[in-house]
């Protein structure tokens, strides 16, 4: 496996406005709202579907040659292009370019690592993708099960493997994971996830992308661990 092109993948999603939706949307989002807290929660989650949120990050990191780049929707306030801790590159444009991006990247790639990918990363890609009428150049969801999926589209998602595929009672968060191994959590200079929405609307794409190169980075670690032990 080691001699197969790989990289680790990650994206970044907000919500879009809950206004920008029409009323038979939002009455159908907000049905099981009970009152204004719940109301705000699910606008607040608006982020975690494609139907519903947008993506405004794509990372990608080689483990072999430890260079990556960030792909960020939104306008950079620095000159581009521009490096983002050491060897990852900042790229900009909007979500139609960062996703015709990646899958134009992903071609010379046969290996792709990522924690949760299966279930949010690829589904959110794909769909996001579809909607945009853009044609992805691998599918990453043909079978859960490494051994059974093509050598030149093979998915290692880090999530299943080290649960081996939800043996696992519990599963745990990339954090936990990182923290268990004794890698840097990208959480721990102080961005999660949650703050992208927040941060992009400021217009401070930077702040994400190194929060997404992080991820990236800490996934790497992670998957080294992976191959040396668990493989």
């Amino acid at each position: 496996m080691s001699m197969h092109p790989k990289i680790v993948f990650d994206i970044e999603t907000i919500g879009k406005d809950f206004d920008s939706f029409d009323d038979v949307s939002k009455e159908y989002l907000l049905a099981f709202a009970q009152d204004e807290e719940e109301k705000q929660e699910t606008k607040d989650r608006l982020g975690f579907y494609p139907l519903t949120g947008e993506i405004v990050a794509i990372g990608i990191f080689n483990p072999q040659t430890e260079h990556g780049i960030v792909l960020s929707a939104g306008k950079s306030k620095k000159k581009l292009p521009q490096k983002l801790d050491d060897d990852i590159t900042l790229e900009t444009g909007d979500e139609r370019f960062i996703i015709e991006r990646f899958w134009e990247l992903a071609k010379s790639y046969h290996h792709f690592i990522s924690f949760n990918g299966r279930q949010f990363d690829v589904p959110f890609l794909m769909i996001r993708s579809a909607i945009l009428g853009i044609h992805p150049s691998k599918n990453l969801l043909t079978n859960k099960y490494l051994n059974y999926q093509p050598d030149n589209a093979k998915h290692i998602d880090l999530y299943d493997q080290l649960t081996f595929y939800g043996a696992m009672r519990k599963k745990f968060n990339l954090h936990m994971w990182t923290k268990a191994f004794g890698i840097e959590s990208p959480k721990e200079q102080g961005v999660t996830g949650n703050d992208v929405q927040k941060l992009f609307k400021k217009g401070d794409i930077e702040t994400i992308a190194r929060y997404n190169s992080r991820d990236l980075r800490s996934t790497a670690q992670l998957y080294n661990y992976w191959k040396e032990y668990l493989e």
